[in-house]
C-alpha cells in the first residue's frame, strides 16, 4: 500500500486564517468549520474528499527565496485575464506575464504572503 497526500502545507508568518481565506476564495473551497482567525493553523478542505487539503501553519521565519513548488491554475468558465483580475481583486499581486502572442503561456502571481502561483490559459481563451 502506498501513502496518499493528505495535506499540502503552506508556512505563514501572518495569520494562517487570513491566507487560507484568500485561497478559499480563489479556489472556491471551504475552510474547515474548526478554524478561526488567530488560530495557529487553518485548513481548506476538498469538498469531494478525494484530494489533499491545503493546510496553512504559522511559522516564525519569513519566506526567503522563490517557491520550490507552486500551483498552476487553469480557469474554468473564465478567461485567463478574467481569472487574473479576480485573483488581484482578492489580494494577489502580479509578478510577471508570460502570455505569448498565440495565447499560450501563463501569468505569475503572488498570494498575500508572497507564495507564487500561475494562471494558465482558461476554458474560454
Amino acid at each position: 500500500m502506498n501513502p496518499t497526500i493528505r495535506h499540502i502545507t503552506f508556512d505563514c508568518t501572518g495569520d494562517p486564517y487570513e491566507l487560507a481565506t484568500f485561497w478559499s476564495e480563489v479556489l472556491g473551497r471551504p475552510l474547515s468549520d474548526d478554524d478561526k482567525p488567530g488560530d495557529p493553523e487553518a485548513l481548506i478542505e476538498d469538498p469531494a474528499g478525494t484530494g489533499p487539503g491545503l493546510l496553512f501553519v504559522r511559522v516564525p521565519e519569513a519566506k526567503a527565496t522563490k517557491n520550490r513548488l507552486h500551483f498552476d491554475l487553469k480557469p474554468t468558465g473564465r478567461t485567463r485575464a478574467e481569472e487574473v483580475a479576480r485573483a488581484l481583486s482578492l489580494g494577489a499581486r502580479q509578478l510577471a506575464d508570460h502570455t505569448r502572442p498565440d495565447g499560450k503561456g501563463w501569468v505569475t502571481l503572488a498570494d498575500p504572503q508572497g507564495n507564487e502561483f500561475c494562471i494558465e490559459r482558461g476554458d474560454l481563451d
